[in-house]
Protein backbone atom coordinates (compact mmCIF):
# COMPACT_ATOMS: atom_id res chain seq x y z
CA UNK A 1 0.00 0.00 0.00
CA UNK A 2 2.02 3.06 -1.20
CA UNK A 3 1.82 6.43 0.53
CA UNK A 4 -0.31 8.97 -1.34
CA UNK A 5 0.11 12.73 -1.74
CA UNK A 6 -2.32 14.77 0.36
CA UNK A 7 -4.41 17.87 -0.14
CA UNK A 8 -3.76 20.66 2.41
CA UNK A 9 -6.89 20.18 4.49
CA UNK A 10 -6.69 18.99 8.12
CA UNK A 11 -3.37 17.57 7.17
CA UNK A 12 -2.38 16.00 10.44
CA UNK A 13 -5.57 13.93 10.51
CA UNK A 14 -5.09 12.80 6.91
CA UNK A 15 -1.48 11.87 7.60
CA UNK A 16 -2.43 10.03 10.78
CA UNK A 17 -5.15 8.21 8.87
CA UNK A 18 -2.74 6.99 6.21
CA UNK A 19 -0.17 5.84 8.74
CA UNK A 20 -2.85 4.14 10.82
CA UNK A 21 -4.08 2.28 7.72
CA UNK A 22 -0.54 1.15 6.91
CA UNK A 23 -0.08 -0.13 10.46
CA UNK A 24 -3.41 -1.98 10.33
CA UNK A 25 -2.44 -3.51 6.98
CA UNK A 26 0.80 -4.80 8.45
CA UNK A 27 3.07 -2.50 6.45
CA UNK A 28 4.60 -1.46 9.78
CA UNK A 29 4.66 -4.36 12.24
CA UNK A 30 4.43 -4.09 16.01
CA UNK A 31 7.81 -2.93 17.28
CA UNK A 32 8.86 -1.51 13.90
CA UNK A 33 10.27 1.99 13.71
CA UNK A 34 8.48 4.40 11.42
CA UNK A 35 10.42 6.38 8.82
CA UNK A 36 11.94 9.66 9.98
CA UNK A 37 9.77 12.79 9.96
CA UNK A 38 11.68 14.30 7.04
CA UNK A 39 11.20 11.13 4.97
CA UNK A 40 7.49 10.93 5.71
CA UNK A 41 7.09 14.62 4.87
CA UNK A 42 8.85 14.14 1.55
CA UNK A 43 6.81 11.08 0.58
CA UNK A 44 3.52 12.72 1.54
CA UNK A 45 4.34 16.14 0.08
CA UNK A 46 3.60 17.96 3.33
CA UNK A 47 5.53 19.92 5.96
CA UNK A 48 7.43 18.30 8.80
CA UNK A 49 5.28 20.12 11.41
CA UNK A 50 2.17 18.47 9.92
CA UNK A 51 3.86 15.07 10.15
CA UNK A 52 4.81 15.80 13.76
CA UNK A 53 1.20 16.64 14.63
CA UNK A 54 0.09 13.36 13.05
CA UNK A 55 2.66 11.34 15.00
CA UNK A 56 1.56 13.01 18.24
CA UNK A 57 -2.06 12.12 17.40
CA UNK A 58 -1.09 8.49 16.81
CA UNK A 59 0.80 8.46 20.10
CA UNK A 60 -2.20 9.87 21.99
CA UNK A 61 -4.40 7.19 20.42
CA UNK A 62 -1.94 4.44 21.40
CA UNK A 63 -0.78 3.44 17.94
CA UNK A 64 2.86 4.44 18.36
CA UNK A 65 5.38 5.32 21.03
CA UNK A 66 7.78 8.24 20.58
CA UNK A 67 11.12 7.39 22.16
CA UNK A 68 13.34 10.40 22.65
CA UNK A 69 16.68 9.94 20.92
CA UNK A 70 15.54 6.84 19.06
CA UNK A 71 12.43 7.28 16.94
CA UNK A 72 8.75 6.40 16.64
CA UNK A 73 7.76 2.76 17.15
CA UNK A 74 4.54 0.86 16.46
CA UNK A 75 2.76 -0.39 19.57
CA UNK A 76 0.71 -3.50 20.14
CA UNK A 77 -2.89 -2.30 20.12
CA UNK A 78 -4.32 -5.29 22.00
CA UNK A 79 -5.97 -4.21 25.24
CA UNK A 80 -3.74 -6.44 27.32
CA UNK A 81 -0.52 -5.08 25.85
CA UNK A 82 -1.59 -1.45 25.60
CA UNK A 83 -4.05 -0.68 28.42
CA UNK A 84 -5.47 2.83 28.44
CA UNK A 85 -3.80 3.62 25.13
CA UNK A 86 -6.95 4.32 23.18
CA UNK A 87 -7.61 8.01 23.81
CA UNK A 88 -9.50 9.38 20.83
CA UNK A 89 -8.44 12.72 19.36
CA UNK A 90 -11.43 14.94 18.59
CA UNK A 91 -11.92 15.66 14.88
CA UNK A 92 -12.33 19.30 15.89
CA UNK A 93 -8.98 19.57 17.65
CA UNK A 94 -6.54 21.93 15.99
CA UNK A 95 -2.99 20.81 15.31
CA UNK A 96 -0.82 22.52 17.96
CA UNK A 97 1.85 23.75 15.55
CA UNK A 98 -0.77 25.05 13.14
CA UNK A 99 -2.41 26.80 16.10
CA UNK A 100 0.84 28.58 16.96
CA UNK A 101 1.13 29.82 13.37
CA UNK A 102 -2.43 31.18 13.53
CA UNK A 103 -1.74 32.84 16.87
CA UNK A 104 1.29 34.56 15.34
CA UNK A 105 -0.91 36.30 12.77
CA UNK A 106 -3.72 37.31 15.11
CA UNK A 107 -1.83 38.09 18.29
CA UNK A 108 0.86 40.03 16.44
CA UNK A 109 -1.76 42.56 15.35
CA UNK A 110 -3.38 42.50 18.78
CA UNK A 111 -0.06 43.40 20.39
CA UNK A 112 0.37 46.28 17.96
CA UNK A 113 -3.08 47.64 18.77
CA UNK A 114 -2.46 47.17 22.49
CA UNK A 115 0.67 49.31 22.23
CA UNK A 116 -1.42 52.24 20.99
CA UNK A 117 -4.32 51.81 23.42
CA UNK A 118 -3.03 50.21 26.62
CA UNK A 119 -3.69 52.06 29.86
CA UNK A 120 -1.69 51.83 33.03
CA UNK A 121 -3.98 49.18 34.45
CA UNK A 122 -3.57 47.06 31.30
CA UNK A 123 0.23 47.19 31.53
CA UNK A 124 -0.03 46.48 35.27
CA UNK A 125 -2.07 43.35 34.45
CA UNK A 126 0.62 42.20 32.02
CA UNK A 127 3.34 42.83 34.61
CA UNK A 128 1.31 40.90 37.20
CA UNK A 129 0.89 37.96 34.84
CA UNK A 130 4.63 37.83 34.18
CA UNK A 131 5.31 37.96 37.93
CA UNK A 132 2.91 35.02 38.39
CA UNK A 133 4.74 33.10 35.66
CA UNK A 134 8.09 33.71 37.32
CA UNK A 135 6.75 32.62 40.71
CA UNK A 136 5.28 29.40 39.32
CA UNK A 137 8.41 28.60 37.33
CA UNK A 138 10.59 29.16 40.41
CA UNK A 139 8.50 26.52 42.21
CA UNK A 140 8.92 24.05 39.36
CA UNK A 141 5.29 24.45 38.26
CA UNK A 142 4.35 25.07 34.64
CA UNK A 143 3.28 28.75 34.60
CA UNK A 144 0.21 28.15 32.51
CA UNK A 145 -2.21 30.36 34.44
CA UNK A 146 0.15 33.32 34.23
CA UNK A 147 0.69 32.68 30.53
CA UNK A 148 -3.04 32.73 29.86
CA UNK A 149 -3.45 35.86 31.98
CA UNK A 150 -0.70 37.62 30.04
CA UNK A 151 -2.12 36.95 26.59
CA UNK A 152 -5.60 37.84 27.86
CA UNK A 153 -4.32 41.13 29.28
CA UNK A 154 -2.72 42.07 25.96
CA UNK A 155 -6.00 41.38 24.15
CA UNK A 156 -8.08 43.23 26.75
CA UNK A 157 -5.94 46.32 26.20
CA UNK A 158 -7.51 46.53 22.72
CA UNK A 159 -10.98 47.04 24.21
CA UNK A 160 -12.58 44.48 21.89
CA UNK A 161 -14.31 41.51 23.50
CA UNK A 162 -14.17 39.47 20.28
CA UNK A 163 -10.39 39.73 20.23
CA UNK A 164 -10.21 38.86 23.92
CA UNK A 165 -12.40 35.78 23.54
CA UNK A 166 -10.52 34.73 20.40
CA UNK A 167 -7.21 34.81 22.25
CA UNK A 168 -8.68 32.91 25.18
CA UNK A 169 -10.08 30.26 22.83
CA UNK A 170 -6.70 29.95 21.15
CA UNK A 171 -4.94 29.56 24.46
CA UNK A 172 -7.48 27.14 25.93
CA UNK A 173 -6.96 24.87 22.93
CA UNK A 174 -3.60 23.90 24.42
CA UNK A 175 -5.54 21.77 26.93
CA UNK A 176 -6.32 19.29 24.17
CA UNK A 177 -4.48 15.95 24.27
CA UNK A 178 -2.31 16.78 21.24
CA UNK A 179 -0.89 19.96 22.72
CA UNK A 180 -0.48 18.43 26.17
CA UNK A 181 1.43 15.47 24.75
CA UNK A 182 3.60 17.77 22.62
CA UNK A 183 4.33 19.86 25.70
CA UNK A 184 5.22 16.73 27.61
CA UNK A 185 7.98 16.08 25.09
CA UNK A 186 9.34 19.59 24.70
CA UNK A 187 8.42 21.90 27.59
CA UNK A 188 11.22 22.28 30.12
CA UNK A 189 12.17 24.80 32.84
CA UNK A 190 14.59 26.33 30.34
CA UNK A 191 11.94 26.66 27.63
CA UNK A 192 9.63 28.47 30.05
CA UNK A 193 12.44 30.82 31.14
CA UNK A 194 12.89 31.71 27.49
CA UNK A 195 9.13 32.22 27.07
CA UNK A 196 8.99 34.52 30.09
CA UNK A 197 11.80 36.65 28.66
CA UNK A 198 9.87 36.85 25.38
CA UNK A 199 6.78 38.04 27.27
CA UNK A 200 8.88 40.73 28.93
CA UNK A 201 9.98 41.99 25.51
CA UNK A 202 6.35 42.23 24.41
CA UNK A 203 5.22 44.23 27.44
CA UNK A 204 8.19 46.58 27.20
CA UNK A 205 7.23 47.45 23.63
CA UNK A 206 3.62 47.97 24.71
CA UNK A 207 4.76 50.12 27.63
CA UNK A 208 6.73 52.25 25.17
CA UNK A 209 3.67 52.56 22.87
CA UNK A 210 5.73 50.97 20.09
CA UNK A 211 3.21 49.24 17.87
CA UNK A 212 5.72 47.88 15.36
CA UNK A 213 7.99 46.71 18.16
CA UNK A 214 5.11 44.97 19.98
CA UNK A 215 4.09 43.18 16.80
CA UNK A 216 7.67 42.09 16.16
CA UNK A 217 8.10 40.92 19.75
CA UNK A 218 4.90 38.84 19.59
CA UNK A 219 5.96 37.39 16.23
CA UNK A 220 9.35 36.48 17.72
CA UNK A 221 7.64 34.80 20.70
CA UNK A 222 5.41 32.69 18.46
CA UNK A 223 8.27 31.84 16.10
CA UNK A 224 10.43 30.69 19.00
CA UNK A 225 7.54 28.72 20.51
CA UNK A 226 7.05 26.98 17.17
CA UNK A 227 10.77 26.25 16.98
CA UNK A 228 10.83 24.78 20.49
CA UNK A 229 7.99 22.40 19.65
CA UNK A 230 9.62 21.53 16.31
CA UNK A 231 13.02 20.61 17.73
CA UNK A 232 14.59 17.26 16.97
CA UNK A 233 13.22 14.42 19.06
CA UNK A 234 16.86 13.73 19.89
CA UNK A 235 17.11 17.07 21.67
CA UNK A 236 13.80 16.80 23.51
CA UNK A 237 14.04 17.31 27.29
CA UNK A 238 17.75 18.00 27.01
CA UNK A 239 17.37 21.31 28.83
Amino acid sequence: MPLQALEPQRLYRQIAGQLRALIQAGEFAVGARLPAERDLAKQLGVSRPSVREALIALEVEGWVEIRTGSGVYVLDRTSAANPGGRVEVSPAEWGPLELIRARRVVEGEIASIAATQARRRDVAAMDGAIAAMKSAAAQGVLPLEGDRAFHTAVAEACGNVVLTETVQNFWDSRHGPLFERLGGHFETPQSWRCAIAEHEAIVEAIRAHDGAGARAAMHAHMDKSHARFSASWRRAKSA
